[in-house]
């Protein structure tokens, strides 16, 4: 499916007006699924404007993909980069901000730094919003301020040890590591929105994100969970290096068209 884009702004989200680029494909049906998408850049990249792979590839799918500005805004800070994306999911559940209709489903996803704030988002709708979130797309998301997995190590192979490093710091310098900021903290995950979670074997993200997949499921959530195989340049999605052909878009794409209509026929996907 041909994906068109346009940049708009949300200018009527309760934090302030919020920029978006919005990408749909060309041929999206009627009451198409509305996604907010939230960028990777380890908490450090503020870049706007920009080509964004991941959401373009969940749009080929059908999907209207807002992927907002969250930074300018935060500084990527908690909790503002936080609040800034839970005030956006707000608004798009409350009025679809003219994208979609009523009966549009509504999901959040987020790569790398964004799959945190996407995982933090999903479970404050879970506590202040019940079923106003259909699903979260969590792709090799950040999740632990510790670093303290196996599969971590493979960082600085690819360049990003020093770069999550310094990203945690960042984003955690207000102080306090509040489950929001950091899920896989968080004690209690029973009630969020069924998870669609990506990793690849050569993703030194791999053990977080597989291990915050495992508490989901424990905790009686949905969950449905795809492991690319390694040379798939999955780890050029937050910058990494990759020796791998980049042929990932595809099956993030094709495994997301399946979540959908997985959700579409049981909503309650447990």
């Amino acid at each position: 499916m041909t994906v068109e884009w346009k940049d708009m702004m949300l200018d009527k989200v309760a934090i302030g007006p919020v920029s978006a680029r919005v990408y749909q494909g060309a041929d999206y049906g009627k009451g198409p699924p509305i996604v907010l998408y939230l960028h990777g850049g380890a908490f450090l990249d503020s870049e706007t404007n920009v080509d964004r792979p991941v959401a373009m590839s969940l749009a080929k799918s059908g999907a209207i993909v807002a992927a907002v500005d969250y930074s300018s805004l935060s500084g990527n800070l908690f909790p503002q980069a936080f609040e800034v994306s839970f005030s956006v999911l707000t608004y798009l559940a409350n009025k679809r901000a003219g994208l979609g209709d009523r009966k549009s489903l509504l999901f959040v996803a987020g790569e790398e730094a964004g799959g945190n704030v996407a995982a933090g988002v999903a479970l404050k709708a879970r506590d202040q919003m019940p079923d106003a979130l259909d699903g979260q797309v969590l792709i090799s998301p950040l999740l632990d301020p510790f670093m303290g997995t196996s599969s971590i190590r493979k960082a600085e192979a690819i360049g990003m040890r020093q770069r999550w490093t310094d990203g945690w710091s960042h984003y955690l310098s207000g102080g306090g590591c509040h489950p929001y900021a950091a899920p896989c903290l968080c004690s209690r995950l029973s009630g969020v929105a069924p998870a669609l979670i990506f990793t690849a074997e050569d993703d030194p993200l791999h053990d977080e994100t597989l291990g915050y997949g495992a508490r989901l499921k424990t905790a009686g959530v949905g969950v449905r969970q795809h492991v690319l195989p390694a040379g798939t340049g999955w780890p050029s999605i937050y910058g990494g290096k990759s020796e791998g052909t980049l042929d990932w878009q595809e099956h993030v794409s094709r495994h997301f068209g399946s979540f959908l209509r997985d959700v579409s026929v049981q909503p309650q996907l447990h």
